[in-house]
């Protein structure tokens, strides 16, 4: 024979206390059990790339993918940004034997796509801070607009993006805020008028939403 279970304790009045009831607060988590997303605003430094060295907050960032064990996904990632800096008045050589005498905008504009990778620590908690990495062809665009003109140059190279970053879910199911820190080489080449890029290296910061 099993042990009956103890009945509930009579209070003053005759009536039966039931057991008090237990409640548990659910874990911190993103929407999806494995998969995670991030689409983040992004600020970036270019670090001496000689046409347009200018900080900008022109950029997005867009990254997804799935946990294929407790701590370690693989996904993809698109982002893009560009960065502008003014020139003055300057003598510039156009075609053959010719020249202009002008000042310029410069835009380098930077695509890059392909392969995301990170590790989770502590998944399944308010605060999950993560290492990863970026890989896959960058298309870049070096413009310079110049009175009513523009020329233009476009390049392809391969790119690859180290990255540290915190996902904060402040609520127990639902988005919640992704920051995160990374640096960025590119070896896209280009030469437009008499400026030269030979690779482009970017420090950036992101600021967006974490699924």
């Amino acid at each position: 024979m099993y042990p009956r279970a103890a009945a509930p304790k009579k209070d003053g009045t005759g009536r039966r206390n039931a057991p008090p009831a237990r409640f548990a607060m659910p874990a911190k988590a993103q929407l999806t059990d494995n998969g995670y997303a991030n689409i983040d605003w992004q600020f970036n430094f270019p670090l001496s790339n000689h046409f347009a060295d200018k900080a900008s907050g022109w950029g997005m960032s867009f990254e997804g993918g799935y946990y294929v064990t407790p701590n370690f996904a693989l996904g993809a990632f698109l982002a893009y940004h560009s960065n502008h800096e003014y020139f003055g008045r300057q003598t510039l050589p156009v075609g053959e034997g010719g020249s202009i005498n002008t000042d310029q905008q410069h835009t380098l504009f930077q695509l890059p796509f392909g392969l995301a990778g990170r590790y989770t620590f502590d998944r399944g908690s308010a605060f999950q801070p993560y290492v990863g990495v970026k890989v896959g062809p960058q298309y870049a665009e070096m413009k310079s607009t110049f009175n009513v003109y523009e020329a233009n140059k476009s390049t392809w190279g391969f790119y690859v993006s180290p990255e540290i970053g915190l996902n904060i879910y402040p609520w127990a199911y639902g988005p919640g805020l992704h920051i995160a820190a990374y640096y960025s080489y590119g070896t896209n080449k280009g030469d437009l008028f008499t400026y030269s890029v030979d690779g482009s290296s970017n420090f950036g910061l992101r600021l967006g939403i974490a699924f």
